[in-house]
């Protein structure tokens, strides 16, 4: 999978008389996973509507492998929305091989696509259950193979564990760190957990209340380690948190 690049300039945005974004600017580098953390309504999740061209910005310029053009960003982003969106009547590994149904691929190479995702990821003994059978952390984990399976280079996930209980979700985080090791890709994570973020991504970006700039940035010192647990309790991990919550805190006002 060739990663991607994303150039985000002097973007501002906004609905009506509400402007949501105001002159942010972020370079998101090839395979590096980034996160946006920020208070709610600040814009997050229309950020990643901007970058995947399902938006077009006011103000600025988006660009994503290069390409400007709505239909350009949009060709190079697989977008993974807030709720998992999985159709009820479909098995769990014809959810996730939409994208390869949509691309003209038959029901039996769909699945020959996304079996050994399936496999790899624990879902094997899943594969022919239906949505309503399955928990909240495996629904969210079809959810993200239908979404690696878009075979776009740039992944855009919001609030993918948001829904979850706290045991769950840090299940799943330590579940998507080796999911990124593994399948690696520029992704952006909007999430409201500054621990999930910090734990995850190679750099985390906090943002302001709206209209949203950036204003403070954290390298965390070991993103996606395999022992979660050890890595959230660690005395550096501690002083980034603090870090994060301060500039969130700062950034609010």
């Amino acid at each position: 999978m060739t990663s991607a690049t994303i150039e985000i300039s002097d973007l501002g945005h906004g609905f009506g008389p509400l402007e949501v974004i105001g002159e942010l600017g972020l370079v998101v580098e090839a395979g590096e996973v980034v996160g946006l953390v920020g208070p709610s309504g600040c814009g997050k999740s229309t950020l990643l509507e901007l970058t995947c061209g399902l938006q077009e910005p006011r103000r600025g310029r988006v660009r994503v492998a290069g390409g400007a053009a709505a239909e350009e960003r949009l060709a190079s982003c697989a977008f993974m929305p807030q709720r998992d969106l999985l159709l009820p009547w479909l098995a769990a590994i014809d959810n996730a091989s939409l994208a390869p149904r949509n691309r003209g691929a038959s029901r039996r190479e769909a699945r020959a696509e996304a079996r050994p995702l399936f496999e790899r990821f624990g879902l094997a003994d899943f594969a022919a259950a239906r949505p309503n059978e399955l928990s909240g952390g495996m629904r969210q984990r079809v959810a993200f193979l239908r979404t690696l399976l878009a075979g776009k280079p740039v992944l855009l996930l919001d609030e993918p564990f948001a829904a979850l209980d706290a045991i769950t979700r840090a299940e799943m985080q330590e579940w998507l760190a080796g999911a990124l090791r593994t399948e690696a890709r520029t992704c952006v994570l909007v999430t409201h957990d500054v621990e999930e973020a910090l734990y995850l991504c190679d750099r985390v970006v906090v943002l302001s209340a709206r209209p949203a700039g950036a204003v403070a940035e954290l390298s965390p010192e070991s993103p996606r380690a395999a022992d979660r647990d050890a890595t959230v309790t660690d005395a550096e991990f501690a002083t980034q948190r603090e870090r994060a919550l301060e500039a969130l805190h700062e950034g609010s006002r």
